[in-house]
């Protein structure tokens, strides 16, 4: 498993160095399946490359936006609006920006983050590649697992309260974004689970 690992991250890195040849920044999409991998694999690349990685938890929505219409929008999730004007516009004006960090379980804004701009921005997780946001990326990758390997790894990472929220409120909804919007299908490079 080892070798089909590191030639995944070969393929990904050939990618990544053929685009940097061609443009002065690069952007990009790592989307898929709550538990497949998608903060391990942006972590691996932050290791090779000296990259800026941004998570979309950092963006869920705040109290006040979730209202029964967006939350019945497709993808409706996460605020893309404040990504966009935070961090996507940050990263295109090429000099330092600030971005907030929302906390879910403080439910409140917990931090800003002063960004100094790299060649290489990693955009992490679930609705990375919302259709607001998706042509904003030069290389788009989509992780996935099969629904019992995902199971097992959140409730050994979020404990059984957060489990059942996951697989009755928060996967049926990105399940309806992959969906819905051929996220998949839109993607680059697909990986299984056991890849990363």
């Amino acid at each position: 498993m080892k070798n089909n690992k590191d030639n995944q991250i070969l393929q990904i890195q050939r990618r990544i160095e053929a685009l940097l040849l061609k443009r002065d920044y690069i952007i990009i999409a790592i989307d898929g399946n709550s538990g497949a991998g998608k903060s391990t694999l942006a972590k691996k690349l932050s290791q090779i490359y000296d990259c800026n990685v941004f998570h979309m938890d950092h963006f869920f929505l705040t109290p006040e936006l979730k209202t029964r219409e967006r939350l019945n929008e497709v993808g409706g999730n996460v605020d893309y609006e404040r990504f966009y004007e935070e961090v996507a516009k940050g990263i295109k004006s090429g000099q330092d920006f600030n971005y907030r960090i929302y906390n879910c379980r403080k439910c409140d804004f917990d931090r800003t983050i002063t960004v100094k701009p790299k060649r290489i921005s990693i955009v992490e997780g679930v609705y990375s590649m919302h259709p607001t946001l998706i042509d904003l990326y030069d290389f788009k990758i989509f992780v996935s697992v099969n629904k019992e390997e995902q199971s097992r790894r959140i409730l050994e990472r979020s404990g059984p309260h957060l489990h059942n929220r996951f697989i009755n409120l928060w996967i049926p909804l990105e399940n309806q974004y992959f969906e819905a919007l051929s996220i998949r299908e839109k993607s680059d490079l697909v990986l299984r689970y056991d890849i990363i």
